[in-house]
C-alpha cells in the first residue's frame, strides 16, 4: 500500500515537488508552506522555458503548475511536461486563484492529474491527489 510517499532503495522519502508560478512572492510562500517531512520542494520556475529546463534536470515526483503564467499558459506547459521524453509519467497538478468550476472543461481535457485552488494548497491535498492516481 502506498503511504503517500515514494520509496527509494526501500526507504520512504519525501515527495520531490517542483512549482511553476509567475509570482515570486507566491513561490516563496508556497515553498515555505510545503517544504517539510512529506514534501520537499526541489525547485521553482516562473516561465515555461525555465520549467522545462529545470524539470528535466531535477526529475521531481510531481509538478505544481499555475494555470496562468503571465502571457504563457499553464495548460500548454502541463502538456509539454507530460509529452517530453523521459517525463511522460510526471504527475502535473494545476493550481490557480480561479475556481475549478471556471475552467472545469479545460482542466478535464488537460494532461494534469488534478487541480488545487491556491487557497487550498497543502501537503495533504497534494498527497491525496497523488494517492488517488496511484490507487487502481
Amino acid at each position: 500500500m502506498w503511504d503517500g510517499r515514494p520509496q527509494r532503495y526501500g526507504v520512504t522519502v519525501a515527495v520531490r515537488c517542483f512549482i511553476v508560478d509567475d509570482n515570486r512572492g507566491f513561490l516563496d510562500a508556497v515553498q515555505r508552506l510545503l517544504d517539510g517531512d512529506r514534501i520537499q520542494v526541489v525547485g521553482t520556475a516562473s516561465t515555461t522555458r525555465e520549467a522545462l529546463e529545470r524539470v528535466h534536470r531535477l526529475r521531481p515526483d510531481v509538478a505544481l503548475v499555475d494555470m496562468v503564467l503571465g502571457e504563457e499558459s499553464g495548460f500548454d506547459l502541463a502538456r509539454g511536461l507530460t509529452e517530453a521524453p523521459g517525463l511522460e509519467e510526471l504527475p502535473v497538478i494545476l493550481i490557480s486563484t480561479y475556481a475549478e468550476r471556471d475552467f472545469a472543461d479545460l482542466i478535464a481535457a488537460s494532461s494534469a492529474v488534478g487541480f488545487l485552488s491556491k487557497s487550498e494548497l497543502s501537503e495533504s491535498a497534494i498527497l491525496q491527489i497523488l494517492d488517488r492516481r496511484a490507487t487502481p
